[in-house]
């Protein structure tokens, strides 16, 4: 008889029903264990969507329930690429079992460092002031935090690691991590092979927040074809390859995610929010947190949305002047009195041979800069906010992430860097958007100027080719 109690379910609204393995021999780590431990579980207090569920209601959805759709999504992704995996890796390949338990890890983790607002404090916190990133926080907790845990996972709901083998929680690290440069020498083959699932065109990350933020966020109920993409994906010699035949679901999955950038992450109003938010972050950034998160780990598992949030509303009733006139900037951004009000936005596609440097998209001071110079005399004194949001459709081909997915061609029986495909080699290299704010008090006069002041600088909306949005 099956063993019920071996495993739970819980059901999601993208995947259905998701197992996890609940029950296990004394000694040994239940994916419960993991699921229910405080590191995962303060993830349900940090919003998937950044600051993007203050403009789409229902886009409420957590970084914990997205974790347990990737992990979900790494199931399938081996169970669909272990054969081909193990055939590249001509059999020096780990046990399907210990392959599997640890995608799963890495997909449950790999957002086990970010800090409230998620991205928003790797750019306006950790990078500028302490050097580090969700991915570094992340590999430090899964090591030193979370690895004698991971030591002694065995077990997933369809596969047991094998006799001999256990997890090696730096090789979960090493998957959650962006590759640098050259850094494939230092690790096995199949595990710079299975990292292309991890941070490649589509990954169990990304491809579980498509589905769930187009859920959640009203855009899609379903946006791509997932069961295609994964059917004709397999390991070749080369990497991490699609068959000819799965061209157009990988086109579809790539659209899709553009469009969400555009449409929800990079909204106007989204990131008129952000720029509000990153003002409040400048300067409460000593009241909200003491330091390096490293050097503060007890403190960071803690430290989410909810506590923030909760300490801020705080502050416009303290005794101290500068804690209360924060406080009183934090209570109009809670009450969504967002500062910012786009006047413009222009964009730009940047397609292949097209050096994105040379665009005057690519510097916010230049754009701020040449804008001023052309408007009135009286107005170059205006509160203005230059944003320029940038989405890659596919990586450059000198970054590191680059180079690791290939096509092929039943007709030649021959792998193909994937760029070759007429259909893949249509879609741009990236996308810039370029918007101006002015602050929400400006007059209709301020943003005509501005509005003739950059039509001054690239071309009217008639006239150039900026606006293939």
């Amino acid at each position: 008889m099956k063993d019920f109690a071996r495993e739970s379910l819980c059901h999601d609204p993208v995947h259905g029903y998701i197992p996890f393995v609940s029950v296990v021999p004394a000694g040994e780590t239940s994916e419960r264990d993991l699921l229910d431990h405080p590191w995962l579980q303060r993830l349900r207090q940090i919003h998937q969507l950044q600051t993007a569920w203050w403009v789409y209601p229902s886009a409420e959805h957590t970084r914990f329930q997205h974790v347990v759709g990737a992990m979900h999504m790494a199931s399938r992704t081996v169970e669909a690429l272990y054969p081909s995996l193990s055939e590249a890796c001509q059999g020096d390949v780990p046990s399907r079992g210990y392959v599997e338990c640890l995608a799963r890890c890495a997909a449950l983790l790999h957002d086990v460092g970010h800090g409230p607002f998620g991205h928003f404090f790797d750019a306006h916190y950790l990078k500028p002031h302490f050097g580090l990133n969700h991915e570094t926080l992340g590999a430090h907790i899964i090591v030193h935090e979370l690895g004698d845990l991971l030591r002694g996972v065995r077990e997933c709901p369809t596969s047991r690691i094998a006799d001999g083998e256990a997890i090696d929680p730096h090789q979960i690290a090493t998957l959650i991590m962006r590759p640098k440069e050259h850094d494939g020498r230092e690790h096995p083959r199949w595990l710079v092979l299975l990292r292309s699932l991890f941070c490649g065109l589509y990954t169990v990350d990304n491809m579980d927040f498509v589905l769930r933020d187009a859920y959640m966020s009203g855009y899609s109920v379903r946006s791509f074809d997932a069961d295609r993409l994964l059917r004709y994906s397999f390991f070749s010699e080369k990497g991490l390859t699609i068959h000819k035949k799965g061209v157009n679901a990988l086109v579809k999955f790539m659209q899709t995610k553009s469009e969400l950038f555009r449409a929800v992450y990079f909204h106007r109003t989204v990131r008129a929010i952000d720029k509000t938010l990153e003002g409040l972050f400048r300067d409460s950034r000593e009241l909200l947190f003491p330091g390096n998160p490293l050097q503060h780990l007890a403190a960071y598992r803690g430290f989410t949305e909810w506590s923030l949030l909760v300490d801020v509303a705080r502050w416009s009733a303290s005794d101290d002047p500068r804690t209360r006139e924060l406080g009183v900037r934090w209570d109009r951004l809670l009450a969504r009195q967002v500062e910012w009000i786009a006047v413009e936005d222009r964009n730009q596609t940047i397609t292949e041979g097209e050096s994105e440097r040379m665009s005057i998209f690519s510097d916010a001071a230049m754009v701020e800069q040449k804008i001023r110079s052309e408007l009135p005399a009286e107005m170059r004194g205006l509160d203005m906010q230059i944003d320029l949001p940038r989405h890659i459709y596919r990586p450059d081909a000198l970054a590191a992430t680059a180079g690791q997915n290939y096509l092929y061609n039943p007709s030649t029986n021959r792998v193909y860097p994937l760029t070759d495909d007429q259909v893949f080699a249509q879609l741009p290299i990236a996308h810039r958007a370029c918007r101006v704010y002015l602050h929400k008090d400006h007059t209709p006069a301020e943003a005509r100027a501005v509005g003739a002041a950059l039509d001054a600088i690239v071309g009217s909306r008639g006239e150039d080719d900026l606006t293939n949005m």
